[in-house]
């Protein structure tokens, strides 16, 4: 393994905007580049680290603050973190930003009605029928980023285009070579 600088790429959009397909695709892509790569997914973290916690607010927060304090370790020993969590409350982004510090924010960026239509799970169907509460971009708000090093608008540009635009951005960042 080369030696490599450690950063996070936090990927935050709504539920089925992207952000799991595009980061993987950065994933395979650094991966080839022979780096360091861990991902963090919002699914995957929520069955061990934080399967202690609902959706209020206070548990999203919280999610987001176990979440960042493994991703801070990881960058700090030389990884490549790509985390993928709809993290809806621009506050905490904030400070996970400067917890972490080596720290790329990624809107990925799609209209409610399109993830609604990406959806193979349902959780829209049962967000709007009421089965579900404290759904983001439902009857749960997502404050967009304001000021993101990056976005993608995963709904005009193909998984390819929006890889290319990350790997683009972590290289003019010096994070990658």
């Amino acid at each position: 393994m080369k030696e490599q600088v450690g950063f996070t790429a936090w990927f935050t959009g709504l539920p089925c905007s992207g952000k799991t397909t595009v980061a993987d695709g950065v994933a395979d892509a650094l991966r080839k580049r022979d780096l360091r790569v861990e991902r963090l997914d919002g699914d995957i973290v929520r069955k061990g680290l934080t399967s202690d916690l609902g959706f209020s607010k206070e548990d999203r927060d919280e999610n987001i603050k176990r979440v960042t304090f493994v991703a801070k370790l990881l960058t700090r020993n030389g990884v490549a973190v790509l985390a993928t969590f709809v993290s809806p409350y621009r506050e905490r982004r904030r400070k996970t930003r400067e917890e972490i510090g080596e720290f790329i924010e990624v809107y990925t960026r799609c209209p409610v009605d399109i993830c609604i239509e990406r959806d193979i799970k349902g959780m829209y169907k049962k967000a709007l029928a009421g089965e579900i509460n404290n759904f983001t971009g439902i009857d749960d708000p997502y404050e967009e980023p304001e000021d993101p090093e990056l976005i993608v608008d995963t709904d005009k540009e193909t998984i390819e285009e929006s890889v290319k635009k990350v790997l683009a951005k972590l290289e003019e960042l010096g994070y990658i070579s």
